[in-house]
């Protein structure tokens, strides 16, 4: 009999829920792994430089209790990337309190491994004063010293290299930092001595849960199952199911080359990958083909905080200013920097979004306004938290009460959904730490705890 390695991915993102029968259907047959994500760059830097999670306590928890109840009763491994969100300290701490609260609760106990993400400013000052940090792309600006300085959360993306050290020292659950998606998922595949090149296009696609298959989603479970020369892919819930076209149009999800991946230390070459239905709902990949890089690389993400934000939210139905909105934009603006004359204007920065017009693409937007009202939006960055709040407060009274040709009447150019209307945000974090870091060594730490 071929030998094969049965992986679940019970959702894109822990915490995004998922139904709990098919998930628990696929352990009528003997499961390997389950693997789940937790994090992503998808929501910015916030999460971050914030250091809170992409869900909640609560949605964390119920996930988890499925998953651990199942996975230790019977001594499946669980392994969770980018714990928490960000995988930084913060992270990977809340998930393993919850981690530990959920044993309590079901009166058992698991070997942990927990897998640190996280570098010290000196260690990438290090680094950067030896050459072997360049960014990511070539939009990216140089590092220096100064921003390295000025970040305070600093991880990069692990491999599957530290996820197999946890594997062979048989722990139950691994929690990984920050991790490349597909990692956890391919480190299983290699650790059960499955070729690296189908591991990790399978990564790839069940890292996102059931978002392959028809209708996609991240809140369902995908079982994927590892051959010596291709692997299978297939949903778990009766109402999805996979295609070649929807299996292969996953894997060119967040690429930026259509069939060449770029990991920690390889590149994944899927140019000559077949996609077949062998079965109903069934979907074959074959000839994933991964490539050793020359030297080992890990991309580096650090967030440090830029500025404050509140903004306002209001709608506008008057014709006649959704004609001239820009240019009483321009105006409003005037009026408040001629009023805050004292307040330098590289201390903050005012932005308006019009939803309903050209708020998602800007100036390359093709199709013209048809609509008759619009949602705007006025955001405001500042040094202080305290000046944009007065901006904004300044910046909505003048765009409330500004005349403009053909008004008539004497207010009311904004509708308030809400009240109050002024939205104080707080800090505002950019990324500023997105490069590669060369090494020679594993710097990713392995710490294993009994519970």
């Amino acid at each position: 009999m071929q030998k094969c390695i049965k992986i679940i991915s019970p959702c894109g993102i822990l915490g995004y829920g998922f139904p709990k029968e098919p998930f628990l259907n696929a352990f009528h047959e003997r499961i390997h792994g389950i693997v789940v994500d937790a994090g992503s760059t998808d929501a910015g830097p916030h999460k971050l430089g914030a250091n809170v999670s992409i869900v909640s306590r609560r949605a964390l928890k119920k996930d988890l209790s499925i998953i651990l109840e199942k996975g230790l009763k019977h001594r499946i491994p669980v392994i969770i990337g980018s714990a928490g969100g960000a995988g930084a300290k913060t992270h990977v701490e809340l998930t393993l309190e919850i981690v530990k609260e959920i044993l309590a609760e079901q009166k058992t106990h698991a070997k942990i491994g927990i897998i640190w993400a996280d570098f010290k400013q000196q260690t990438i000052i290090d680094a950067l004063e030896e050459g072997r940090i360049t960014p990511l792309s070539p939009n990216i600006p140089s590092l220096t010293k100064e921003i390295i300085l000025d970040t305070k959360t600093i991880v990069a993306q692990m491999g599957h290299e530290p996820i197999l050290k946890a594997l062979k020292q048989g722990c139950d659950i691994i929690l990984c930092g920050r991790s490349y998606d597909p990692s956890p998922f391919a480190a299983l595949g290699i650790y059960h001595g499955m070729d690296p090149g189908l591991a990790y296009h399978l990564g790839k696609i069940l890292e996102c849960g059931a978002l392959c298959a028809e209708p996609g989603t991240t809140k369902d479970s995908i079982l994927g199952t590892l051959y010596e020369d291709c692997f299978t892919v297939q949903a778990l819930n009766p109402i999805r199911k996979c295609t070649p076209t929807s299996v292969a149009a996953h894997t060119f999800y967040e690429k930026e080359h259509p069939f060449i991946l770029h990991g920690p230390g390889f590149t994944l070459n899927l140019e000559n990958c077949e996609f077949n239905e062998i079965a109903d709902g069934i979907i074959e990949v074959r000839n994933s083909q991964y490539i050793p890089d020359s030297e080992m690389k890990i991309k580096l993400e650090g967030a440090r905080k830029v500025s404050y934000r509140t903004f306002v939210i209001a709608g506008i139905r008057d014709p006649l200013l959704i004609h001239q909105l820009e240019d009483i934009e321009r105006k409003v603006l005037q009026q408040v920097k001629s009023y805050f004359t004292e307040i330098p204007d590289e201390d903050y920065e005012v932005n308006f979004y019009h939803y309903g017009q050209d708020a998602v693409l800007g100036e390359q937007e093709p199709t013209p306004l048809k609509g008759h009202e619009i949602g705007v939006m006025f955001e405001v960055l500042a040094k202080e938290q305290e000046l944009a709040n007065s901006l904004c407060a300044n910046v909505r009274s003048t765009f409330l009460h500004y005349g403009y040709e053909g008004r008539k009447s004497s207010a009311g150019n904004l509708a308030f959904p809400f009240a109050p209307s002024d939205i104080e945000f707080g800090p505002v974090y950019e990324f500023s730490i997105y490069h590669l870091m060369r090494i020679t060594r594993d710097p990713f730490l392995l710490e294993v705890v009994e519970v």
